[in-house]
């Protein structure tokens, strides 16, 4: 375990040091993003074009040896296009199943709530079970399998809300914002006649993600910090604020990710501390506000701050 576990370190030094070639002055969300990836969710980024949302997915897959397909969505891009079809082969007289955009390891769904609800839609079975269905037919798709999607600010041209039952499949969501002075001074002095993602190299590949996702999976938590998970949970629920608390999936969301928090650290067992620190991240895109906290200019954020600070912690020795 001690060994698996100085590996996990070792890799995702490595792997964020690539990455941080093309993405200047965000190592925080690097860290977060791969933290996610790690416990095997999908990552929803959500900020004004040009920041570097697409560069960094892109370095990712680049520096993991993972397939990437990218779609642009926009009104006209059709749930087929995500999903796949079957058209008739001439030759034999049966459908043949054409493989869509997300049958891949890393799907870069770009701007997804610029899409039509019906195309966000297609997403859904594919993030929940790994696999589509095309004419009744199930497709598995391959794995590792992360969706890292962006979307525009709310109220941008031309966008529409995400279904709430898709905003919960997302594991965290995140923005990047704007790099400080020096940070985008330096990115424009380490393009001057190079192309920095062209000079990434792969620290790992699909199956080397998988087993380091497998070994995460198996990281310790005992039954404490496991009730204290739930009870955090709970509190989301029974809160004057909130109108609509995080769901049993948020619950096994943020378990998944304190461990991967927790292995990153170089630990095989989870604290406390490491659920406190995913616990905001991973819920506070799922809760649905009650008028009295709007009417109060609460953010979810506060609230689920509060939480923390009322909900005791256990003392693990």
């Amino acid at each position: 375990m001690e060994n698996q576990e100085i590996q996990i370190n070792e890799v995702a030094q490595k792997i964020l040091g690539q990455v941080r070639r093309v993405i200047v002055g965000k190592d925080q969300q690097l860290l977060w993003v791969l933290a996610a990836m790690l416990s095997g969710g999908h990552i929803l980024l959500e900020d004004i074009p040009g920041v570097g949302k697409t560069t960094m997915a892109v370095a990712f897959s680049k520096v993991m040896g993972l397939q990437c397909n990218r779609v642009q969505f926009t009104p006209d891009v059709l749930p087929s296009d995500v999903t796949g079809y079957s058209i008739l082969d001439q030759s034999t007289g049966k459908m043949v199943y054409q493989p869509g955009a997300v049958l891949c390891n890393l799907f870069l769904a770009d701007e997804l709530n610029r899409a039509t609800s019906r195309t966000q839609s297609a997403l859904l079975e594919a993030m929940e079970e790994g696999q589509v269905t095309v004419d009744g037919i199930i497709h598995k798709i391959p794995t590792p399998f992360i969706v890292l999607a962006t979307q525009n600010p709310t109220g941008a041209a031309g966008t529409q809300l995400l279904p709430d039952s898709q905003m919960d499949r997302f594991s965290m969501r995140m923005t990047l914002g704007y790099p400080s002075v020096a940070d985008e001074a330096q990115m424009v002095l380490s393009r001057q006649g190079r192309k920095p993602m062209e000079e990434l190299e792969p620290v790992l590949d699909a199956e080397g993600l998988t087993a380091l996702q497998e070994e995460v999976a198996k990281t310790y938590i005992n039954e404490q910090v496991v009730n204290y998970v739930v009870s955090l949970i709970d509190a989301t629920r029974k809160n004057m604020y909130i109108l609509r608390g995080a769901s049993p999936r948020a619950t096994l969301t943020v378990t998944a990710m304190a461990k991967a928090v927790a292995r990153l650290r170089g630990n095989d067992y989870v604290t406390p501390k490491d659920v406190q620190e995913v616990f905001v991240r991973t819920v506070a895109h799922r809760l649905l506000l009650s008028p009295k906290a709007e009417a109060a200019g609460m953010s979810p954020y506060q609230i689920l701050g509060k939480i923390l600070e009322t909900v005791p912690a256990p003392r693990i020795r």
